[in-house]
């Protein structure tokens, strides 16, 4: 419809008096100022006044522009004089062409004044120079020359104005003019300004910089010579708009380069796509899907094209919330964001996703209704709020190389399979003639990057799908196909735009993973969105690894019940020494407490093993594996601090035997338990307490809960040692010390000395597997001596103890000189004998020599271990 506007009539209008024609035309045309226009000036239109016979009173106005109605861009009133106005602020291409102006009386009648006016909005002149900045080396009382260039597109015509020294090179071609500008050697800036020789309105700056300084970067083709620290800015190609800089640095090479040209056609179409409504958005669509198709390999190679054409979607998603988008259009904007999505753009979207380019490149919310920070961001919201666009449009299918849309009506529940990758499924009910509309996108892992809520870098490992419905949808499920089977851990997600400052990451909240089987995942979320999966590089598919930690761990504990077979053998042999006792009370507790741990540990493997998460029973396992491997840790430190007392108490006196074993077992278990309970407790309630990848073993990603074992277990080896270093230093200097004592003490240091280093060892390649993830070394020699501590503690804790050697040769020569005294004894009587002899004192290892007492009648006599 045309726009009308009412006013009073004025003087200048005459009254009718006589019989007048229907319709008049003005004796001119339309007033158009300024004559000459360009994209992005204002117009006025001035019609009227019509002096002519026939009108009076008030007046009304109505305006077209091409045939069509007037959109937010135009204005209508009426001026001082009487004229009717038109203000069209800011000219577009589109405004070129026929306007129309009719006035009438508003009292009615047929009277009709008509004005017609032909008007060409013209292209701005785009001037370049180049250089745009160069710093220029030169040398006291010598003249230096420097060529410059000044550029416009045809039909524009560009001129440098007479400055000394300046003088033109030849004629001008391909909208170029050459300057050579000479002068004397002085430390200063000269600038110069490049104007379209019919609109000096239009210019750009060209500034030389000469220096007698030192020079260090030399000879570069864009950026010539240069300082440290000087930076250097060069023009773009012909067609772009923009410019390039880069910084001298010490070493002689420009670096932090920056490009930032734009393709001249982009320009001008994002600065069209600020003003679209539902009249121009269809053939701007249009040709912005035929602009982007036909210079696709430079749109994906430049990261300021693609941030370009980002820009552009976000316009077009903003006049999309006016605006119906049929299939056609929603045709154009796929095509147009399928070259975006190439794989050939991927260094691109890594550039735009770098935070310090986001920082640079924070784009203006004035107007917006999409606010995001990142291109990424903005390219999926803008898809979105596109998507939404499509009220009441019938039921179709759109597919480009890269993208598969589908549009159904539905009732009741839905179900599709999108392009074999995705499977959705959407219970019911839902009310008659809802619509569904999916996106599959085949390559949109390089364009959003993989980063999640807790800022960890992952892997997405499926396909990403748009899901938007006009139905009210509180449960959907999806059935991913994995790309990398080599990865585990999946996370069901979706793109959560309000994290980082609107930069955007992905989100798992309302996202479950319902079970990981065959090569697929199936998730369940209670809200639609954009959704795919991550699969977490912290836990790494490596079968061998599997094999070396099962076979290690059986190891282990074989190791560990060998240990306590032993230990039970020689049990009341080492009361007579109070420090000997002791020694193996802590280490019969380790051994058992890393025993317990490892059953733990196998329990927690076959349940993380599960195709569905069993929380409480791998809540209950972390609990005990965290308990136990505390426990044997501070167990290693009632050893180490048991060897401390006793080398600063050497002359005895202080805790009772009794009153050691109480601090020991109040450290050894209470300590850990104290730890353990206060963890769960703080971190379960919001269940960050394991893994969410299913793993039965402290959560790292979301609470760092694993800090509540790597702490107190690191901070033990650290005490042991320092408690090494003071012992050691004691027993050297201190001649006051019992030979037997002595012994005693350095069996504990030797145990410790191993022990401490290699368990420190074992979990700070424990720290090195979560700081750095990807690397298989670290992950397999922590397996290797992570599953080998039981082995390490029967060789250092046990079997390198001679003496406990020694009794253990004595029990053997018992037993067998028992079996060859005589062939009628008795296979129950050897077993008593063996009793007997293994309780026959309490106060040291003194035992009969068995079948040989009668001969020798001596005893053997092992008072320490």
């Amino acid at each position: 419809m045309c726009r009308d506007l009412i006013v009073p009539h004025g003087p200048l209008f005459r009254k009718h008096t006589s019989a007048s024609p229907p319709s008049a035309v003005g004796p001119e045309g339309l007033v158009f100022n300024p004559s000459t226009a360009f994209i992005q000036d204002a117009l006025t239109v001035r019609c009227g006044p019509p002096n002519v016979p026939g009108f009076n009173g008030s007046l009304q106005a109505s305006w077209t522009v091409n045939g069509g109605p007037l959109t937010t861009r135009h204005q209508t009133d009426f001026g001082e004089d009487g004229t009717a106005r038109l203000t069209v602020r800011p000219l577009t291409s589109s405004d070129t062409g026929t306007y129309r102006c009719q006035l009438r009386n508003s009292s009615g009648g047929g009277n009709v004044f008509q004005q017609i006016g032909q008007f060409t909005v013209r292209e701005r002149p785009l001037l370049t120079v180049n250089p745009i900045r160069r710093i220029v080396e030169c040398q006291t009382g010598q003249t230096t020359t420097v060529t410059l260039q000044c550029c416009v597109q045809e039909p524009y015509e560009p001129r440098l104005p007479n400055q000394q020294g300046l003088t033109q090179v030849g004629q001008p071609g391909q909208g170029c003019i050459t300057y050579s500008y000479t002068t004397g050697c002085a430390d200063e800036e000269v600038s110069f300004t490049c104007q379209e020789s019919n609109n000096t309105r239009f210019r750009s700056t060209l500034l030389l910089v000469f220096s007698t300084g030192v020079f260090v970067c030399r000879g570069d083709p864009e950026f010539g010579d240069g300082r440290v620290g000087d930076v250097s800015i060069a023009p773009c190609e012909p067609d772009e708009v923009g410019n390039k800089n880069a910084t001298c640095q010490a070493d002689g090479q420009w670096s932090n380069r920056q490009d930032n040209c734009v393709l001249f056609v982009l320009q001008n179409l994002l600065n069209t796509a600020q003003f679209l409504d539902s009249i121009t958005l269809p053939a701007f669509l249009n040709v912005l899907n035929a602009t982007t198709t036909s210079v696709s390999g430079r749109v994906v190679d430049s990261p300021a094209n693609i941030n370009t054409v980002v820009n552009i979607l976000t316009q077009v998603a903003n006049a999309s919330l006016s605006t119906r988008i049929t299939e056609t259009l929603m045709g154009d904007v796929l095509g147009t964001i399928n070259v975006l999505v190439d794989r050939d753009s991927e260094s691109s979207w890594e550039t735009l996703n770098n935070r310090d380019f986001i920082a640079r490149n924070q784009p203006s919310t004035k107007g917006q209704l999409i606010l995001t920070s990142s291109a990424s961001s903005a390219l999926l919201a803008s898809t979105e709020t596109i998507t939404d666009a499509l009220r009441d449009e019938p039921s179709f299918n759109i597919a480009t190389p890269l993208i598969i849309l589908n549009r159904t009506s539905f009732s009741g529940s839905f179900s599709a399979d999108l392009n074999s990758s995705v499977v959705l499924d959407l219970p019911g009910p839902h009310q008659a003639n809802s619509f569904i509309t999916t996106i599959n996108f085949d390559s949109l892992d390089i364009v959003l990057p993989p980063v999640n809520a807790r800022n960890d870098t992952l892997t997405i490992n499926g396909n990403v799908v748009l899901v938007r419905s006009n139905s009210s949808v509180n449960n959907v499920t999806f059935i991913f196909d994995i790309d990398n089977t080599t990865l585990r851990n999946p996370q069901c997600v979706f793109w959560n735009f309000s994290l980082f400052d609107n930069q955007g990451a992905w989100d798992s909240r309302g996202c479950t993973v319902v079970i990981s089987v065959n090569q697929t995942v199936t998730c369940n979320c209670n809200h639609l969105t954009s959704f795919s999966i991550l699969m977490s590089p912290f836990s790494l598919d490596l079968p061998f690894l599997d094999y070396i930690t099962y076979i290690g761990v059986s190891i282990s504990m074989a190791s560990l019940v060998i240990c306590l077979i032993i230990e039970a053998i020689i049990w009341r042999k080492i009361k007579n020494n109070s420090t000997s006792y002791l020694r193996h009370v802590c280490i019969v507790n380790i051994a058992v407490t890393l025993l317990i741990a490892n059953i733990w540990f196998i329990i927690g493997a076959a349940i993380s093993d599960l195709e569905s998460n069993d929380a409480p029973a791998c809540s209950a396992t972390t609990f005990f594996i965290h308990f136990f491997y505390l426990s044997m840790f501070f167990w290693m430190l009632v050893s180490g601090l048991l060897l401390l007392y006793r080398t600063i108490s050497v002359f005895g006196g202080g805790l009772s035997d009794g009153g050691m074993l109480a601090v020991g077992f109040s450290i050894g278990y209470g300590v850990p338990l104290i730890i353990a309970v206060v963890t769960i407790a703080v971190t379960a309630p919001s269940d960050v307490y394991f893994r969410n990848s299913g793993i039965c073993w402290l959560n790292w990603e979301e609470s760092k809960a694993l800090l509540a074992f790597v702490i107190p277990a690191l901070a033990i080896v650290v005490i042991n040692l320092v408690i090494l270093v003071v012992v050691l230093y004691k027993m050297l200097r201190s001649e006051s010390m019992a030979s037997s004592e002595r012994n005693t003490m350095l069996v504990i240091v030797r145990s410790l000395a191993v022990l401490t280093p290699f368990f420190g060892t074992t979990w700070g390649l424990g720290v090195g597997t979560m700081t750095n993830p990807r690397n298989v070394g670290i992950h397999v020699a922590f397996a290797v001596l992570n599953s080998l501590q039981g082995f390490f503690i029967l060789v250092f804790g046990t079997l390198l103890d001679r003496k406990v050697l020694s009794e253990l040769k004595v029990n053997s020569r018992t037993s067998t000189s028992g079996t060859q005294s005589t062939s009628g004894v008795k296979s129950s009587s050897i077993g008593l004998g063996f009793l007997r002899n293994w309780r026959r004192r309490r106060g040291g290892y003194n035992l009969s020599s068995g079948a040989t007492a009668s001969t020798t009648g001596g005893t053997e006599s092992y008072n320490n271990t």
